[in-house]
């Protein structure tokens, strides 16, 4: 099986001034990823290689860089799993550690839960020594900006944007993962939880169909349990493009939601689709590397 990995740095209004920072950043991630692969690296390890390079950037809304509760606080959500055995592994208002999708992963492989939060979150992290990091490394101008600018509209149902970065791959020997991370939206309530870590909603893997990293507005997201969504509808022996597209206009008219989303099948076909006005992608195949934001 040829290897392939396509990531996405999350759909939203991405200005004109950001177009290229954002480019650049999931091309760097993408390459990581395929390096994984390439060196025999199974799909997880794509995966997470991909997601930690754009959870230390700080142009995307994971790890550092993540964007602000309402409090002015960072809390990050991240997800993976693993579609040979359908494990999976998820944490969820992390407050202090530096790569949310490594955790998640150990939450995977050295404990029989799927979904950790919070403090004992973080207590995990000591145990497995994963990297902390605090609160004033965690922030940047750009997101205390993005807080002060929602906080003048002073709406907590309103939808923000810089949203989520997230991966999947297929390796050699046929095995699919799909890992996603995110800081969240701009002015969430604390102890917000989006789609992100749910499986099902923010990424689903199983090797017998394909995989899937979504991106958008989490509420929407969750409520159609979209990246399950796409799987369903690749099940039935819709080509992968138009399950992608027909999952994401579901959301749209059944909740009014918008987002978009990176997806692989199990013979390595890509698609990436949304329906915001741009998502940032990536992907590498045959060695050859393909990148776009625009429609």
């Amino acid at each position: 099986m040829k290897p392939v990995i396509v990531i996405h740095g999350g759909a939203w209004e991405i200005p004109d001034d950001q177009i290229e920072e954002n480019i650049a950043g999931v091309g760097e991630a993408v390459r990581l990823g395929w390096r994984a692969l390439e060196k025999g690296g199974s799909a997880l390890d794509a995966v997470v290689a991909a997601v930690n390079s754009m959870e230390d950037n700080p142009i995307f809304d994971a790890g550092i860089g993540s964007v602000l509760t309402l409090d002015g606080t960072v809390e990050m959500d991240a997800l993976i799993m693993d579609g040979e055995r359908l494990e999976a592994g998820a944490v969820a208002g992390l407050r202090d550690v530096r790569y949310p999708i490594r955790l998640a992963r150990l939450v995977m492989e050295e404990t029989p839960h799927v979904l950790m939060i919070g403090e004992g979150a973080s207590r995990m992290a000591d145990r497995f020594k994963v990297e902390r990091i605090t609160q004033e490394e965690l922030v940047t101008e750009f997101a205390r900006k993005d807080l002060k600018d929602w906080m003048k509209e002073h709406n907590v149902k309103g939808n923000s944007g810089h949203d989520t970065v997230g991966a999947v791959a297929l390796d050699a020997n046929g095995n699919l993962a799909a890992a996603t991370s995110t800081g969240g939206v701009t002015g969430k309530l604390v102890g917000r939880v989006g789609d992100v870590p749910i499986i099902g909603s923010g990424g689903y893997a199983d090797n017998r169909v394909g995989a899937v990293s979504t991106t958008g507005h989490g509420e929407s997201i969750l409520k159609v349990n979209l990246a399950k969504l796409v799987l369903t509808y690749m099940d039935t022996g819709m080509e992968i493009q138009e399950a992608a597209e027909k999952a994401l206009g579901y959301m749209s008219v059944r909740v009014k939601g918008t987002g978009g989303l990176v997806a692989l099948d199990r013979e390595g076909n890509i698609a990436h689709a949304f329906t915001t006005s741009r998502m940032v992608w990536a992907s590498m195949k045959n060695g050859k590397l393909e990148s776009g934001i625009n429609p």
